[in-house]
C-alpha cells in the first residue's frame, strides 16, 4: 500500500481539530478546492500531527510549536512511507496550512515554506493511438445497429467517448455538462474545470450532431440547466458509470481495460500535439494553469519520433 494509513485507534492532538476544522472551511469556501483535496489535504495535516505525538524528540501538541526541525525530519522519514509524488502533495497540504495559520495570526512562521522536496517522479502518461481511437469509437455504433437505430444506451455512450476525446474533457467536466453549456454555431461546449475555471472547448462539428441526435430522441428535459449525460430516468449520470461504460467498450474492441476516462484526455493531447497543434493552444483546450504541466505531453511526442527514427534511419 502506497500511503500510511491514520489507525482506528489513532486520535488528533486535542487543540488541532478546531484549527483542521477552519482550515477545511477556508480550503472549500475561499480557495474552491475540490472535495478529494480538501480530504488528501486533511489527511496529510493528520498524518503530520500524529508523527509528532510519537517521535521521539517530545510532545507537539499545536501548530505553534511546530520548527522548521520538525519539518525537515518529517520529511526525510515521511520519505519512507510515501511516494515522491504522495509526499509533495502531503507537504503542498501542510505549507497551506501553515499558511493559512499565519494569515490568522495563529503561527509567526511557516516551517514548510521553501522546504526542499525529492524530485517527483515523471512517468509518460498512457494514451491510444488514433487507430484505437477509431476502433473504440466504433463500438457503440456496432451495437447501436444491432439494436435499432434508436437504442438509448448506443447513442449516449457514443455521446460520452466523444466529448471524452473531441473535447479533452476529465470525466467529472463531462458529467457536469448541461445544455446551456452547449453553444451550437461554434460547435463548442462551456466547461467548468478546476478551481470552478470557466474554459471553452471546440467539440466538432460531428460531436455537436451526435449530441443533438442524443438530445432529440432521448432528452427527457432538454432546458438551458438540464444535464447532457443522463441515465434512463433523465438523471444525472455519475463518474463512476462512465468509468463502467469505458472499460465496457474497451473491453468489446480488445483495448486495455486498465484505460480510465483520463487516457481519453491523455489521447487527445498526445494527437493534438502529433498533428502539429501549438504547445499553448493545447494548454487552453485542456484547462492546465501552467505550461509545464501540458508540456509532458510534448515528451510522448518526441519519445515516440526517437522510436520511429531509431526504426526507419539507416545511420539511427
Amino acid at each position: 500500500m502506497d500511503e500510511a494509513e491514520v489507525g482506528e485507534g489513532e486520535r488528533i492532538p486535542e487543540g488541532l481539530n478546531s484549527a483542521k476544522v477552519a482550515f477545511g472551511d477556508y480550503l472549500t469556501l475561499e480557495r474552491r478546492l475540490s472535495p478529494h483535496t480538501r480530504r488528501n489535504y486533511e489527511h496529510a495535516l493528520i498524518c503530520f500531527f500524529l508523527w509528532l505525538q510519537h517521535d521521539a524528540r517530545g510532545m507537539v501538541l499545536k501548530p505553534t510549536q511546530v520548527t522548521r526541525l520538525h519539518a525537515r525530519s518529517y520529511l526525510i522519514e515521511a520519505q519512507a512511507l510515501y511516494s515522491r509524488r504522495t509526499l509533495r502533495n502531503h507537504v503542498s497540504g501542510l505549507r497551506s496550512f501553515f499558511k493559512f495559520c499565519q494569515k490568522r495570526k495563529w503561527t509567526e512562521g511557516n516551517p514548510f515554506h521553501n522546504l526542499t522536496l525529492p524530485k517527483p517522479e515523471k512517468p509518460l502518461p498512457k494514451f491510444l493511438t488514433e487507430d484505437q481511437v477509431v476502433k473504440l469509437l466504433a463500438q457503440p455504433e456496432s451495437l447501436e445497429s444491432k439494436q435499432g437505430n434508436h437504442a438509448f444506451k448506443p447513442s449516449r455512450d457514443l455521446m460520452i467517448l466523444e466529448l471524452l476525446y473531441s473535447g479533452g474533457l476529465r470525466v467529472s467536466e463531462l458529467v457536469g455538462l448541461d445544455y446551456g453549456h452547449l453553444d451550437s454555431s461554434r460547435s463548442a461546449i462551456r466547461v467548468l474545470g478546476k478551481g470552478r475555471k470557466e474554459r471553452i472547448c471546440p467539440i466538432g462539428s460531428k460531436t455537436a450532431r451526435t449530441i443533438h441526435s442524443f438530445r432529440d430522441n432521448f432528452a427527457k428535459d432538454a432546458s438551458l440547466d438540464s444535464p447532457i449525460v443522463i441515465n434512463h430516468r433523465g438523471k444525472r449520470l455519475s463518474v463512476r458509470s462512465v468509468q463502467a461504460i469505458l472499460k465496457k467498450y474497451l473491453r468489446s474492441a480488445e483495448l486495455p481495460e486498465d484505460l480510465t476516462p483520463h487516457k481519453l484526455r491523455h489521447s487527445f493531447a498526445t494527437h493534438m500535439l502529433d498533428n502539429g497543434a501549438d504547445l499553448r493552444a493545447v494548454q487552453e483546450l485542456l484547462g492546465h494553469s501552467s505550461l509545464s504541466t501540458t508540456q509532458v505531453y510534448t515528451h510522448v511526442s518526441v519519445s515516440r519520433l526517437k522510436k520511429a527514427h531509431k526504426l526507419a534511419h539507416p545511420r539511427a
